[in-house]
């Protein structure tokens, strides 16, 4: 198991006991036998508002990291995510939108497949390429619309 999947079972477990938890990154760092950027990098990749969590963080000397698990309903996520996509959207950001949304459990295996497709740059090839981006946040935004 890697060393980001291991800190992000650690937070699991922690979270198991009663959906929040603070840890300090120090700390937890020394714990898990990482430096404390690898902690940031695991929060920010995996404990995402559209993964359904809220950090919190404080610096300083009594500074804390506070992870609370986020029941949101499915129309309240896509609503989220159609507000954090802008004017552009490129393909891999798009694939991490669709995939936390699937991770989630806010869309089903066969509609993250479509939704995967119908905004790749394959299916978006006969636009020229400095176009795509602007097309595939439109299409995006509004295939989640019809989701809603």
């Amino acid at each position: 198991m890697s060393l980001s999947n291991s800190i992000a079972q650690m937070i699991l477990q922690m979270l198991d006991r009663d959906g929040a938890t603070e840890i300090q990154r120090n700390e937890f760092a020394q714990l898990m036998g990482c430096v404390p950027s690898q902690i940031n990098y695991v929060l920010s990749s995996r404990f995402t508002p559209e993964q359904g969590y809220i950090v919190e963080s404080r610096r300083g000397g009594g500074g804390y990291i506070r992870i609370r698990r986020v029941n949101l309903d499915r129309g309240v996520m896509l609503m989220h995510v159609i507000n954090s996509v802008g004017g552009t959207l490129d393909e891999q950001t798009c694939r991490a939108h669709i995939t936390n949304l699937k991770y989630g459990s806010f869309l089903d295996e066969q509609t993250a497949k479509l939704l995967l497709a119908a905004t790749s740059d394959t299916c978006l090839r006969v636009l020229p390429q400095e176009q795509r981006d602007t097309a595939r946040a439109s299409i995006f935004k509004q295939l989640l619309l019809a989701l809603n």
